[in-house]
């Protein structure tokens, strides 16, 4: 038996919103706390944001409020602005055809709350609240489905689906997010609209499948992925055989893509084609590039030499990375971190001696050999850190020779 759902309680809504809400029926008309909040409070879960429908009109709105902005007014959308709080408050409504599986042709205005709910994507978001009378309104049982943790798409999926492409994955996410289980109808009907998800915008596909990325239950989520055929549409290049490690690897999307693109040579290619920051798409990139460890029987000169070819910073999310695919030598990670704590000289940056200091050793002026000297240096430093004082590296040039 799950525990009993949590009671919906109007101290959880923050006073600017109830105060949105009485204003508006105050004018006259319904108004009532929609989607993802709704279905936040009834986990028990403090909503990050909250947002209104109401049977007036955006035009009402502005004549009962002071401050409005009309953040999309031409979808009934405006934004009241109560003692520095923004509210988003949508005017009920029922979408005509989508023509073009991303929005509908036109909007149309309602009066009814339930026509508006009949609109949305899942039960579970297809609950309305109003916090001022208490009156719950659930006309496609998103209560039970939240109670038996299932993603069930409002009506048919089918059509929902053809709607907006956009939710097919976001069905596969909310059932690795909350660790829900996909409805077998809604399931199925995911396979049967990929057409409409290819419609998608990158951009749009990129913000839902980062959620289920760093969802604790990601391994199940990209599985999921792989079996309604979504993975396949946006991420072909997927490397399957690594899902598990991905939900053991820390809640960091670089550590995480680059588990999904192992063995993959154009990581920062498909990165970029999936609207990754740009520092994400390049640090990916050098994971997979340098996902190689050292014999754990290195000396420490090796090590350094090895820090030193994939840049220090990364040592740590590397060392994660195999930790998660179960391929990280024993004590390889204490030894790393304790030759990293010496903070030894692993760059040119850090040679006790710049160019300038280089060029008067050397007694010349800009050359080729100043680049020669100073990887001459370095690599005496990578084989001796305490080499790294400025009587010690003159010295070394003075019995070095420049390569002709």
């Amino acid at each position: 038996m799950k525990a009993p759902m949590p009671s919906l309680h109007v101290e959880h809504v923050p006073s600017a919103v109830q105060e949105v809400i009485q204003g508006l029926q105050a004018g006259g008309f319904r108004a009532f706390l929609v989607g993802g909040c709704v279905r936040d409070l009834l986990r028990g879960q403090l909503p990050k944001d909250f947002d209104v429908a109401s049977s007036a009109k955006p035009a009402d709105v502005q004549k009962l409020f002071k401050k409005v902005i009309p953040t999309g007014i031409e979808h009934g959308t405006v934004t009241i602005v109560v003692r520095g709080v923004h509210v988003e408050v949508t005017t009920f409504r029922a979408e005509a055809e989508y023509v073009d599986g991303r929005r509908p042709s036109k909007v149309e205005f309602h009066e009814d709350i339930e026509a508006d709910l009949g609109r949305r994507d899942f039960t579970m978001n297809a609950i309305a609240w109003d916090p001022v009378s208490k009156e719950l309104v659930d006309p496609f049982f998103g209560q039970v489905d939240l109670q038996a943790g299932i993603v069930r798409c409002v009506r048919d999926a089918m059509e929902r689906f053809l709607e907006d492409g956009l939710r097919p994955l976001r069905a596969v996410r909310f059932a690795t997010v909350l660790d829900f289980q996909l409805e077998p109808i809604t399931e199925a009907a995911i396979t049967q609209t990929l057409h409409v998800f290819r419609k998608v915008a990158q951009e749009r596909v990129h913000q839902e499948f980062v959620k289920l990325l760093l969802a604790p239950s990601a391994t199940r989520g990209l599985e999921l992925l792989r079996r309604t055929g979504l993975l396949g549409e946006f991420l072909p290049e997927a490397t399957l055989t690594e899902f598990e490690a991905v939900g053991r690897a820390p809640r960091d999307e670089v550590i995480r893509m680059a588990l999904v693109l192992l063995g993959q040579p154009k990581a920062r290619e498909v990165m970029v084609r999936l609207k990754f920051p740009t520092k994400s798409c390049d640090e990916v990139s050098a994971l997979v590039t340098h996902v190689t460890l050292p014999d754990p029987a290195s000396t420490d000169a090796q090590l350094r030499r090895w820090l030193a070819r994939i840049d220090a910073v990364r040592a740590a999310p590397l060392l994660s990375l195999h930790e998660a695919r179960g391929s990280l030598p024993d004590g390889f990670r204490a030894r790393v971190e304790a030759l990293l704590a010496t903070a030894p000289p692993l760059t040119t940056r850090q040679l006790a001696l710049d160019g300038k200091a280089i060029m008067t050793a050397l007694g010349t002026g800009p050359s080729p050999a100043i680049g020669h000297a100073t990887r001459h240096l370095l690599d005496l430093v990578l084989d001796d850190p305490s080499q790294n004082t400025p009587d010690a590296l003159a010295a070394a040039l003075g019995r070095w020779t420049p390569p002709k």
